[in-house]
């Protein structure tokens, strides 16, 4: 990646108007057909830092994975915070952190750790790294896994409050923390995300095994599931070479992934209540994605009480949007929504 990349170990236990884009322009291509460069402001030769930690739930021990421009000081960090949650198939650094050498830069946490942010992300439990168990890692373990993870990033950088980032299944663990831990979340941002399942092509579909899901802690996972992850909405909006590296990168973890996710989405939707989450949030959707309706999505947005809140579709996506052939467009928009001014005026009730 270009980068000097320097790795510590450590331990620890423990937006009222609708807003509609319809997508974003002017985005140059670079080499090749697929090839784009990631577009930060910062040179390419600046340091970014890496750190492992572990936290703890219960029995469980969780991995922790960090970036940021230069050695962090301990305790202490005037970056704000990015902290990404993964979704139900692959663990947290083959999504966010993927090296594809000769096809441009697909590194999400590089891309924001340029940008200014100190980004966070994790391998839930059953995932990566972390340990496994005989649960199923559902949504409700993953929110419990990133209370514990808060506490770990609150006494790594003293900051209480992070931006929260998650796509997919990680999206729902992000909503259903963010509605128990409202005061930890500065902005909410979802792609990838299904609110009632009403409408899901990509849901329908996965219901056909609900009896396999309700009786088996783990399903089958390799190679062609990791390339059907790119491929089922709309063959052409991804480099095929992501979803090689992707799986050179995963399945040293195994050719099984919990079920729980799986189970959630096709029995118990919806689960992320849009009246209890008093932040702005951002609703990213795919053009392509099937893994739930516009209408669906619409009506989530709807009900949601604050007037900081944005929706976008990002045209030519699929549901990887932040590893797609347009992934600058949704690094783009996340970044603006990220980076907005605070209101200012005198308005009064």
């Amino acid at each position: 990646m270009g980068n000097d990349l320097r790795l510590t170990r450590r331990g620890f236990l423990g937006q009222s108007a609708l807003a509609l884009a319809a997508g974003v322009g002017g985005l140059a291509a670079e080499q090749g057909a697929f090839g784009q460069t990631a577009g930060p402001q910062a040179p390419d030769s600046a340091p970014i830092h890496a750190s492992e930690y572990w936290a703890k739930r219960g029995n469980i021990k969780l991995y922790l994975y960090r970036k940021c421009l230069g050695e962090p000081r301990a305790g202490s960090s005037e970056r704000p915070i990015l902290f990404l949650c993964h979704g139900s198939s692959v663990s947290s650094r083959s999504t966010f952190d993927l090296s594809v050498p000769g096809h441009g830069e697909f590194s999400f946490m590089d891309v924001f750790a340029r940008y200014g942010y100190d980004v966070w992300t994790m391998d839930f439990e059953g995932y990566g790294q972390s340990s496994k168990s005989e649960g199923n890692s559902n949504v409700a373990d993953g929110a419990e896994d990133l209370k514990a993870a808060a506490l770990v990033m609150s006494k790594e950088t003293g900051q209480e409050s992070f931006h929260l980032y998650g796509e997919s299944g990680g999206a729902l663990r992000a909503g259903v923390f963010a509605m128990a831990e409202p005061r930890r979340v500065r902005r909410l941002a979802f792609s990838g995300f299904t609110w009632t399942g009403k409408g899901s092509s990509t849901l329908a579909k996965r219901a056909l095994k609900d009896d396999y899901y309700r009786t088996h802690s783990t399903r089958p996972r390799d190679r062609a599931m990791i390339r059907s992850i790119f491929t089922r909405d709309k063959p052409g909006t991804s480099d095929p070479a992501v979803a090689d590296a992707m799986a050179d990168a995963e399945m040293k973890f195994g050719t099984s992934v919990p079920t729980g996710t799986y189970l959630d989405m096709t029995t118990h939707l919806p689960l992320v209540d849009p009246t209890r989450l008093p932040m702005p949030v951002l609703i990213v959707r795919g053009e392509f994605d099937g893994i739930a309706s516009e209408d669906d999505l619409l009506a989530f947005f709807q009900k949601l009480p604050v007037p900081d809140r944005e929706f976008v579709v990002l045209p030519g996506a699929s549901h990887a949007v932040a590893l797609g052939i347009n992934r600058r467009q949704f690094w783009h928009v996340l970044h603006c929504y990220l980076d907005m001014p605070p209101r200012l005026d005198n308005i009064k009730g």
